[in-house]
């Protein structure tokens, strides 16, 4: 049997991450700012939220503040390759493909937290963070249960009780760690694409005196 799964697509190519890694690991950049596996989980999940951050506000959480750019086509270089990568995660989730990430999606028995799984993952919640309210309003549950991966691997929730009993168990967090593109996938369907509404069926012409009270083949809305 073929594996008929869609393979991983890249959302910036090999030339453009170099660029970006060096420059986010310069001393332009302050020291607190994402490191480039933290700014991919970062734009993946603005490519996934809700509602869209506004440049200004995004730009300063990933960078905490405004760098030492040279001049003004240096930071309009590296606005865009950061908007790239954001607007490529959209066009490959909108197809129903898979993002490809950054590293290998294996712990390797190591926990995630000291691994670039974990760093891919806090910078995700980072950018769940940058507008939280947004991400759990419709549907408080669901949310929780589609991002519980995310936290668990990202190791910004190892204080909680419950997170910490669920770390315990390597097994399943390697099974969460291969899952990552699928998981993201399912996040973007969630918020980005909503459920198919069945389109109403033309009405056919009733013949005189017939009556009216009874729509049988009106479908009946789902609350």
């Amino acid at each position: 049997m073929s594996d008929d799964k869609p393979q991983p697509l890249p959302l910036l190519d090999d030339e453009a991450l170099e660029r970006l890694d060096d420059f986010l690991e310069s001393e332009r950049v302050d020291a607190d700012a994402l490191d480039l596996i933290g700014a991919h989980g970062f734009l993946v999940a603005l490519a996934v939220a809700p509602c869209d951050a506004a440049p200004a506000a995004w730009v300063a959480e990933l960078f905490h503040g405004e760098p030492d750019f040279t001049d003004d086509a240096e930071r309009e270089d590296v606005l865009g390759m950061l908007e790239r990568l954001r607007h490529t995660a959209i066009e490959v989730l909108e197809g129903g493909g898979l993002p490809e990430l950054p590293f290998d999606l294996e712990l390797g028995g190591l926990p995630p937290e000291e691994t670039p799984i974990g760093d891919w993952c806090a910078g995700f919640m980072e950018g769940v963070f940058l507008d939280e309210t947004a991400w759990f309003a419709d549907d408080e549950e669901a949310a929780a249960t589609l991002l519980l991966p995310f936290m668990l691997l990202s190791g910004l929730f190892a204080e909680e009780p419950d997170m910490a009993e669920l770390a315990k168990d390597g097994e399943r967090l390697e099974g969460l760690t291969a899952q990552l593109p699928e998981l993201v996938l399912d996040l973007y369907l969630h918020y980005r694409v909503p459920p198919e509404t069945p389109k109403p069926k033309p009405r056919r012409k009733q013949a005189a005196g017939r009556g009216k009270g009874k729509d049988r083949g009106k479908p009946k809305r789902k609350k």
